[in-house]
């Protein structure tokens, strides 16, 4: 065997194809190219991303404009001063609230309601909701009503304790402050005390007469 025998297998390698080697090759003159041109030219052709001139795909897409969860719950606000005017005694569910047309369009899909603490609280009332915020919890309590956490999308109660109230709070913080200076100043007094007294007599020994 020698150098010029091995063969690779027939259909595994093609000839290169010879181009502007005259009109009677099939690819002579143009080589295949067309009549000038852009993509006739050395070096030349269109980018993967031209879209014929309008805005490419990579440059018309937001960027830089922070992260969206795609898990996040998305809420159907009401403030408490749209049910001012509930009577004592009113369950308001959101049923209700979307028989009576107080939360926004929900045709697409429904919500879960989160219950705001914009206005004022009716007196007397339940609700049921699936989120309260804080400020909506304190002045519930405060008027008198009851606020009912509901699990979504079955609607389950939910045992929650709410949060004290945030004028609570402050007070609780206000007597906790003013009972510090009293039990820092004990000490300090009994010190002083300890200080002005009369130093005590030394005891008598035997040897003295």
């Amino acid at each position: 065997m020698k150098l010029h025998h091995p063969q690779p297998n027939p259909g595994s390698h093609h000839a290169p194809r010879r181009l502007g080697r005259g009109h009677g090759s099939g690819r002579g003159k143009t080589a295949g190219r067309g009549t000038k041109g852009q993509k006739a030219r050395a070096g030349g052709g269109i980018p993967a991303w031209f879209e014929g001139g309008q805005t490419p795909l990579h440059v018309r897409t937001p960027k830089l404009h922070g992260f969206t969860n795609r898990f996040r719950v998305e809420y159907a606000p009401l403030n408490l001063g749209r049910l001012a005017d509930a009577a004592a005694g009113t369950l308001i569910t959101p049923d209700v609230l979307r028989h009576d047309e107080l939360l926004r369009d929900q045709k697409t899909r429904p919500m879960p309601v989160k219950i705001l603490g914009g206005g004022d609280a009716p007196r007397g009332v339940t609700i049921h909701a699936h989120a309260f915020t804080r400020s909506a919890l304190a002045k519930l309590a405060a008027a008198g009503s009851t606020a009912q956490l509901i699990s979504w999308p079955d609607g389950a109660p939910i045992e929650f304790e709410p949060a004290e109230a945030p004028a609570q709070a402050a007070g609780r913080k206000s007597r906790a402050a003013r009972a510090r200076p009293a039990a820092d100043e004990e000490p300090g007094e009994a010190g002083q005390e300890a200080s002005t007294g009369e130093a005590a007599p030394e005891p008598e020994t035997e040897g003295e007469s």
